[in-house]
């Protein structure tokens, strides 16, 4: 008896861990039901994957990952915290004249979910009022990925559109930019929505993890382009 529960056991541990580190596209199909209007990923026929980076501007990474994205011909959604704009303003610049698309992070990092609705439509519209100094900003990422419907609500209001993503490689919580590549290829397909995060050690990963990212997405025939790009795929 104890071989057989010590079996089970191991079984379902191994269950969570796949669920953890492959993400099947069911899952993903699940969580994205309650709020169908929050954008996940993409059905399309078309070889074209987003990828988006969340929390910067950083004058240390930022850089960085603008070099390899430049290198490799890849496009990508920034979702900046409006608060980390000041003094990095010709970076944002950069950004855009670059070809890539901001989105809107708020103005702090914290858990979008827990500040109250007035709070909430207050950073929401000072962020933008920040970003839409340089380009159009129409999408918007909740800090730490919580939501629910009186943000989604408040997004509508103000011509939002709120994405999580398809391809989340726990890059905060795993400090390995070699776990976050393979992630990536691991779990990768046509119309996927890829998020990896900016600033400080974490953006410093991400800049690693491309490198070995974007030639094998070129190898397989898979274009990187902005979240704008993906929808109108």
């Amino acid at each position: 008896m104890a071989v057989a529960t010590a079996a089970l056991v191991l079984a379902l541990l191994l269950a969570a861990a796949g669920v953890f580190l492959f993400r099947p596209g069911w899952i993903v199909a699940l969580l994205s039901r309650p709020y169908p209007q929050v954008l996940y990923y993409v059905h399309t026929d078309q070889p074209v994957v987003a990828l988006t980076f969340d929390d910067g501007p950083d004058a240390l990474t930022t850089p960085g990952i603008l070099d390899v994205l430049k290198q490799h011909d890849a496009r990508a959604t920034f979702f900046l915290i409006s608060g980390r704009v000041a003094a990095n303003e010709d970076l944002v610049a950069r950004t855009v004249e670059e070809g890539h698309e901001l989105g809107n992070h708020l103005t702090t990092d914290e858990p979008s979910i827990l500040l109250d609705t007035a709070e909430f439509e207050r950073q929401l519209l000072a962020s933008h009022q920040v970003l839409a100094q340089f380009g159009e900003v129409r999408w918007f990422r909740p800090g730490s990925g919580w939501h629910d419907a009186r943000m989604l609500a408040i997004l509508e209001k103000h011509g939002y559109r709120c994405t999580l993503g398809s391809v989340y490689p726990f890059d905060p919580q795993i400090p390995l930019w070699w776990f976050a590549a393979r992630y990536v290829l691991w779990n990768v397909r046509p119309g996927a929505v890829i998020v990896l995060h900016d600033h400080g050690g974490r953006g410093m990963r991400t800049a690693a993890a491309l490198a070995t990212v974007l030639p094998e997405l070129s190898r397989r025939g898979l274009r990187v382009v902005t979240l704008s790009e993906l929808v109108a795929s």
